[in-house]
């Protein structure tokens, strides 16, 4: 573990006790057990030292989904539990929930804006995997940058949203499960 992890730890630390808006560099560097200019001199602000740590933190899940439950299934099946996966894995990140609970504008501009980091990083993925699958006959044809882009927009309203669609009738399992579908659906041949 390098010293930049260990004061990431430490403002992870901070995150899931305080939330964002009361987490502070000062506050980071008491926990890292440094002072606080060693952590100005890493990080210049908390939004900068915020996308390192999501970028941390969603990085280290989506390594974490790359092993396929079934290679034996069609491609467009696998790669839409990949994805379902990948949503409930998300929603499941203590970070990530500590975030959306109390701190949700803080993920706005990735969703309004600009994609960040672990966006760029997951469509270099998905777009490889397409253009992989299309050449193997096992994808439909199409750009598959426009194909990975259109999956990610589809997976943000299941990541953030997808709360407000459940209730007694609709559980949020049967929502994933129409999303693997959909998903499988539009990506098979």
């Amino acid at each position: 573990m390098t010293q930049r992890d260990s004061y990431l730890d430490a403002a992870r630390d901070c995150i899931l006790d305080l939330g964002w808006r009361r987490t502070t560099l000062t506050e980071v560097a008491r926990r890292a057990g440094v002072s606080r200019m060693t952590i100005y001199r890493t990080w210049a602000d908390m939004p900068a030292l915020l996308g390192d740590l999501l970028t941390r933190e969603l990085g280290a899940l989506m390594i974490t989904l790359t092993d396929e439950p079934d290679p034996t299934a069609p491609w467009a099946d696998r790669l839409a539990d990949l994805v379902v996966n990948a949503i409930m894995a998300l929603r499941a990140n203590p970070l990530f929930r500590r975030i959306l609970d109390l701190d949700a504008e803080l993920l706005l501009p990735y969703l309004l804006e600009r994609r960040g980091r672990t966006q760029e990083a997951m469509l270099g993925i998905l777009v490889a995997q397409i253009a992989e699958a299309q050449a193997a006959g096992s994808a439909r044809a199409g750009d598959p940058v426009l194909i990975a882009r259109s999956l990610v927009l589809t997976t943000h309203g299941f990541t953030f949203s997808m709360p407000t669609m459940a209730d007694d009738a609709i559980t949020e399992e049967a929502m994933l499960g129409e999303l693997r579908l959909l998903l499988a659906r539009g990506l098979a041949p």
